[in-house]
């Protein structure tokens, strides 16, 4: 018997630039870490460098509905 060509879709790239900055919760959230953390720390306070370790919802529908364009993968994965 031939072999049959099955119609496939193809598989969807994940932007890793995207992959790297945010992340699903357990309960369903978009979040993302805060910036301003790769050099110039020592200067400041310390209560102000532990608010840099929260991470923040993602807020707006826009922005979720663009960032899980770049994630296809994102809700499968969690």
């Amino acid at each position: 018997m031939p072999n049959k060509l099955k119609s496939r879709k193809n598989k969807l790239k994940t932007h890793k630039a995207t992959s790297k900055r945010f992340r699903v919760t357990g309960s369903g959230k978009l979040v993302r870490s805060k910036g301003g953390k790769g050099h110039l720390r020592r200067n400041r306070s310390k209560r102000a460098k532990g608010m840099l370790d929260t991470t923040v919802p993602v807020e707006g529908k826009e922005f979720q509905k663009r960032i899980k364009k770049l994630l296809p993968y994102l809700d499968k994965n969690h």
